[in-house]
C-alpha cells in the first residue's frame, strides 16, 4: 500500500507541473490575442481603401490587364492553367485543431482545382505546413516560417513577392493565385476559408463589412499615365494587403486555439489531480485500516496466548 501511495503522490506532483505550464501558456495566448485583433482593426482601414481604389480602376477603364484577365480555359488549344494555393498554418502547435483545419481546407481546395483540370502549386507558411507536406513527399513550390504567431507587413511582401513574380511570369508561372487562412470569428469561432486573389474577380470581392466592392459608388476618375500603369502599382498592393490581413486574421486565430485548448489541457489537468487525489485518500485509509486491523489482530492474539498460559 505504501509503494502505491507514493506512485499517486508521484503523478499529481507531476500533473500539477504540466496544469502551472498550461495554465501559463493560457494566459500568454490571452494576451496575444487582443494584439493580434488590434493589428487587424489598425489594417482594415487601409485595405479597405485599396479594395476601393482597385475595383474602382477595374471597373471605370477597359484596360486589359493580366491582374485582372481570366487565363484561358485548358482544353481548347490552351495550355493547362496552374494554380498556386497559399497555405497559411502555424510555426507551433498545442493549437487544437488550428493547422489541420487549414490544411483539409487546401487540400479540398487542391482536389477541387484539379477536378477542373487545373494543376496546383502550392505555397506554405508555417513549419505545420511544411512538416504535414515534407512528411508526405508531397512538393512544395515555396515556404516561410518563424513569423506565424506575429506577422509584419515585410513577411507579407516577402510571401507576396514571390507568388506575384511568379503569377507575372512569361513561361514556367502560374494562372491563377488562391489563398487559405483562418477567419479570426471570436474567441471561441474561427473558420478555415479559401479566397482567389488572382486574376481579381469584382463580383467576389469584398470590404472588411461584407458588402459587395463593386457597389460602390466612384467618382469619374482621369488615369495618368495609363489605366494599364495604375494597375501594375496598385493590384500588387492589393495582393500584399490581402496576404498581410489573412496572416493577421490567422495569427488572432491561432493565439485563441491555443488559449482554448490550454484551457481545456488545464481543466482537465484540475480533474486528472481531484481523481488522483481521491485515490491517494483511498489507499491512505486502506493502509490505515490495514495497519489498525494488524495491530488488533495481534492484541487478540497475545490476549489469547495470556488466557491460555493461565
Amino acid at each position: 500500500m505504501g509503494a502505491q501511495l507514493r506512485v499517486y503522490k508521484r503523478r499529481i506532483r507531476s500533473v500539477t507541473a504540466t496544469k502551472k505550464i498550461t495554465k501559463a501558456m493560457e494566459m500568454i495566448s490571452a494576451s496575444r490575442i487582443v494584439k493580434a485583433q488590434r493589428a487587424v482593426a489598425a489594417s482594415t482601414p487601409y485595405a479597405d481603401e485599396l479594395t476601393r481604389a482597385v475595383t474602382a480602376v477595374a471597373t471605370r477603364s477597359t484596360a486589359k490587364h493580366p491582374l485582372t484577365t481570366e487565363p484561358p480555359a485548358p482544353g481548347q488549344g490552351a495550355n493547362a492553367t496552374r494554380a498556386a494555393v497559399l497555405l497559411i498554418t502555424a510555426d507551433r502547435g498545442l493549437a487544437g485543431g488550428y493547422s489541420s483545419n487549414a490544411i483539409k481546407q487546401s487540400l479540398a481546395l487542391a482536389a477541387r482545382l484539379r477536378e477542373e483540370g487545373k494543376e496546383v502549386v502550392t505555397y506554405i507558411v508555417g513549419r505545420k505546413g511544411v512538416g504535414y507536406y515534407g512528411f508526405r513527399n508531397l512538393t512544395v513550390a515555396g515556404s516561410w516560417t518563424g513569423f506565424s504567431d506575429k506577422p509584419t507587413y515585410g513577411d507579407a511582401k516577402t510571401v507576396s513577392a514571390d507568388l506575384i513574380s511568379a503569377f507575372t511570369a512569361e513561361t514556367g508561372g502560374v494562372d491563377e493565385l488562391h489563398l487559405v487562412s483562418t477567419e479570426f470569428v471570436s474567441m471561441l469561432t474561427q473558420n478555415a476559408v479559401d479566397a482567389r486573389l488572382l486574376p481579381l474577380k469584382l463580383d467576389e470581392v469584398e470590404l472588411s463589412d461584407g458588402a459587395p466592392a463593386k457597389n460602390q459608388i466612384f467618382p469619374l476618375y482621369d488615369f495618368e499615365p495609363s489605366a494599364e500603369g495604375v494597375l501594375d502599382a496598385l493590384l500588387p498592393r492589393y495582393v500584399e494587403s490581402r496576404i498581410y490581413n489573412a496572416l493577421l486574421q490567422s495569427a488572432a486565430s491561432e493565439h485563441a486555439a491555443r488559449r482554448r485548448a490550454m484551457k481545456s489541457a488545464t481543466d482537465n489537468a484540475g480533474e486528472l489531480i481531484k481523481s488522483l487525489t481521491r485515490l491517494a485518500n483511498s489507499a491512505r485509509q486502506a493502509e490505515i485500516t490495514q495497519e489498525i486491523s494488524e495491530i488488533v489482530g495481534g492484541a487478540n492474539a497475545l490476549a489469547d496466548a495470556s488466557a491460555g498460559s493461565e
